[in-house]
């Protein structure tokens, strides 16, 4: 069984889909995938569906919609398949879990990644945490579960998961600032920042990436309007490490130079306290 969910919703046996088009056992589907081998309890699967009120036929419901997945995974197995649906979802005291290899789940494949770009960027090997955080990426294929209806559950972790790929993303920019490929990444950071008009670390990547490329002005540009709609939506001024790198650009410091130097975790530090 191979799972997508880091874009729309897949599921596939044998390369035959097993989504299923309702609703309701497309929330279930998603929900189970995300933690494959672990059970997930009836309360949080009703909760999912039906938030607060729960409708006097719940339980029953529930079970329908467990049947119908069931069947639909049948019909992918084949009758010559060595396990039944049952065992590949399963019943357990208390809800229900897909025993499935975590490793089935893109979800499961794109943090193992992103864990292994975060110990070489930790240890300094920009090169391949570049590599690992590039290749975490290109494994989502639009917005996480983005034709899937989602309740209070799953709204979590969506939410969670695409803040995990901002995440990502400006880490592999850090390590591309790192290796000297500034004028590379203008493009993209002008786009994140337009995205992301409150993000001070997209805007400090961005502001040193243009400073790199020798457009100190628009650097400077870049803060004026951060540090404007900081104050005019927030009433605060842009953060300590911020100002600093803004008098940095202002002063030509030296150290704005520095492309692979010490063992830093983002631009900030470079003008952290």
């Amino acid at each position: 069984m191979k799972i997508q969910v880091l874009g729309p919703l897949s599921a596939e046996v044998n390369r035959v889909s097993v989504v299923p088009t309702a609703g309701k056992p497309r929330q279930i589907l998603a929900l189970l995938a995300l933690y494959p081998g672990r059970v997930i309890p009836v309360p949080t699967l009703m909760e999912e569906i039906w938030g607060t009120e729960l409708p006097q036929s719940a339980l029953t419901t529930l079970q329908t919609y467990i049947l119908q997945l069931r069947r639909r995974l049948a019909g992918a197995m084949g009758p010559d398949a060595q396990v039944s649906a049952k065992d590949v979802l399963a019943t357990r005291y208390g809800g229900y879990l897909l025993q499935i290899p975590s490793e089935a789940v893109d979800v499961h494949s794109y943090e193992q990644l992103a864990a292994e770009g975060q110990l070489a960027f930790d240890d300094g090997h920009n090169e391949r945490a570049a590599d690992c955080f590039r290749r975490a990426l290109d494994l989502w294929e639009g917005p996480a579960l983005v034709d899937v209806r989602v309740g209070p559950i799953l709204d979590i972790e969506v939410m969670r998961l695409e803040e995990s790929r901002l995440v990502v993303r400006e880490r592999r920019i850090d390590a591309d600032l790192r290796l000297g490929r500034h004028a590379e990444l203008t493009a993209e950071l002008t786009d994140l920042i337009a995205r992301h008009p409150q993000h001070e670390g997209l805007h400090s990547q961005a502001m040193v990436a243009l400073y790199r490329s020798g457009r100190q002005a628009t650097a400077l540009d870049v803060y004026r309007r951060l540090r404007g709609r900081l104050i005019e939506d927030l009433g605060v001024e842009p953060s300590p490490q911020l100002q600093r790198l803004h008098q940095a650009i202002l002063a030509v410091d030296p150290q704005l130079d520095v492309v692979a130097g010490p063992r830093r975790t983002s631009t900030f530090d470079l003008y952290a306290a």
